[in-house]
């Protein structure tokens, strides 16, 4: 009973680590989606519109820019951009 219960559990974190994994992949996929048409809002924006904290907003922005695409904020737009999209 005892290995039932432990695989059910280790069943059940699997499950919600590769649904937190494509969440946030969903989460950059929006947030791309947005800076390509500059209407991101600033970061507590952005926060409120995926109900996440603004702390995981600027998480999500650092792992898309470690993987190599250009993001930048655009103070004059009050948003994200991508690097061509820029000014």
């Amino acid at each position: 009973m005892f290995n039932f219960i432990t695989e059910v559990v280790f069943n059940t974190i699997l499950i919600l680590a590769i649904m937190n994994k494509f969440q946030k992949e969903t989460l950059k996929l929006r947030l791309l989606k947005l800076a390509t048409l500059k209407s991101t809002g600033a970061p507590c924006e952005l926060a409120l519109r995926f109900e996440i904290s603004e702390r995981s907003v600027k998480r999500i922005v650092k792992e898309i820019r470690e993987e190599g695409t250009e993001l930048r904020y655009s103070q004059l737009r009050r948003s994200y951009v991508t690097e061509e999209n820029y000014q």
